[in-house]
């Protein structure tokens, strides 16, 4: 089965075929780096680091690059506020950024260019657009008009016709309500309120409009045509429909071939709101104790499309799945019999998986043919009917799912000479018959996070 997914600009799954036979080029909307990234950010992160991985996992050639949003009204106003100077601001937050990358294992992209790196990129296409009569300067700014593209709205699929219309018929704002269609600025003349923060150009003093940063960094890194571009479903209207607009009348080409956008993360089932207290970053629930491959679970195991519900029950659930995981591969590890190689079991799972990925990036899907596995796998050891290959090619097929999904790697973690200096104790007072020592020492290695479980080949701890 061939690879599809759900086009927003179409509405409908399409088989995936890249513009260049085994090469993909992707743009994902990357953070506007006035703080730290929240985790409904990081949902959509996650989705776009499994489209990624699948992809690699499929032998395709991915080059992917994120963009830094580090001059726009956000950051401007957090530097005012802060008194920071911009550079300094941003700076901090992209180095929190790509440590939180780290951290919940999403691998890095090809390129990250940074919005204040490419003004010259901008200024050009901004060029190219005032020379097809697309724009118009109103108090030192540039904006695109939008009666002169009668495909608008062709992502968002609203009627431009019913959206209201704002007074002035512009807006000079970044981000606005879905509806009204306004002409959008391009370029924005310098005002007081920006400080320092402007750049000497042809269209003047001032700086680039949002909108116009990710046209000018995807068309430079992927060229004017390329296959995906991600986001949230936020970023639907009017971003990415305002990218549109810009790309495919500066260079008369389609702009992006597949549009594939991430549903909402709530909490708890209400909206993520600082209000309501239930607004996070990743490094708030790191302080509060969760595993951060936990967190990552949560983020990856629903569907990109349909609404995330983050709840703290559910990253216990997948702390309990992690653990499933963790212990299958010990079993795995012990198993030193005869039996059953697994080559069509192992074969048969891992097309499953596949082909559940292949499907718009099925995910639980994918996740509930890997709990099968495990199950009957498990049966197989309890009727000694695994051989050892067996279980080494169980792992190495869980290796190579792990490269997709970043959840099933496991390196079991050597216990400290203190915990083992207490197993050996555990062990002198059950052979001096003294039980009641005996236990109080498991009580006391499981209070330390250890686990210590009796085999037919001696005590063996494992974290809890």
């Amino acid at each position: 089965m061939a690879i599809q997914f759900y086009n927003t600009l179409t509405r409908r799954k399409e088989e995936f075929e890249p513009l260049e036979a085994g090469k993909v080029g992707m743009y994902t909307c990357g953070p506007t780096v006035y703080n730290f990234a929240h985790i409904g950010n990081f949902r959509t992160y996650v989705f776009e680091d499994l489209l990624r991985r699948h992809l690699k996992y499929r032998a395709y050639t991915v080059t992917q690059v994120m963009n830094l949003t580090d001059v726009e009204d956000k950051t401007i106003r957090a530097s005012r506020e802060t008194g920071q100077p911009l550079k300094s601001l941003t700076k901090k937050y992209i180095d929190a950024f790509f440590e939180d990358l780290d951290t919940l294992g999403i691998e890095r992209a090809e390129h990250y260019p940074a919005a204040t790196d490419h003004i010259d990129e901008m200024v050009e296409l901004i060029r190219k657009l005032a020379e097809k009569g697309h724009t118009y300067e109103a108090k030192g700014s540039t904006y695109f008009k939008l009666d002169t593209y009668t495909d608008y709205g062709k992502l968002s699929h609203y009627d431009m016709d019913q959206l209201k219309h704002g007074a002035s018929g512009r807006v000079d704002v970044d981000e606005y309500a879905a509806e009204e269609a306004r002409d959008f600025a391009l370029w924005k003349a310098w005002d007081e309120d920006d400080g320092d923060v402007f750049w000497e150009t042809e269209l003047g003093k001032g700086r680039p409009g949002w909108h116009i940063e990710c046209s000018a960094m995807s068309m430079k890194y992927l060229g004017e045509t390329f296959d995906i571009h991600t986001g949230g479903v936020d970023n639907i209207f009017p971003h990415h429909e305002n990218e549109i607009a810009q790309s495919e009348n500066a260079t008369g080409k389609p702009f992006v071939k597949y549009w594939l956008h991430s549903a909402h993360l709530v909490v708890e089932g209400r909206k993520m709101a600082k209000s309501l207290g239930n607004f996070y970053t990743l490094r708030d629930l790191l302080e509060k104790g969760y595993n951060p491959l936990a967190i990552r679970w949560v983020l990856l195991a629903t569907h990109y499309r349909q609404p995330n519900n983050f709840s703290f029950d559910a990253l216990e659930a997948a702390d309990q799945s992690l653990k499933r995981i963790r212990d299958f591969r010990l079993r795995l590890r012990s198993v030193t019999g005869g039996g059953m190689d697994f080559e069509k079991e192992t074969a048969a799972c891992e097309e499953a998986f596949g082909a559940a990925l292949d499907d718009d990036l099925n995910i639980s899907g994918a996740l509930g043919v890997v709990f099968d596995f495990v199950r009957d796998t498990n049966k197989r050891i309890d009727e000694n009917e695994l051989s050892q290959e067996g279980a080494r090619r169980a792992e190495q097929m869980l290796d190579r799912l792990n490269a997709v999904t970043g959840l099933f790697g496991f390196e079991e973690e050597e216990a400290p000479a203190d915990i083992l200096e207490l197993v050996k104790q555990r062990q002198q007072a059950r052979r001096e018959k003294d039980f009641a020592k005996a236990d109080a020492i498991r009580d006391q290695i499981t209070a330390q996070g250890w686990v210590l479980e009796d085999t037919p080949d001696g005590p063996r701890v494992k974290r809890n």
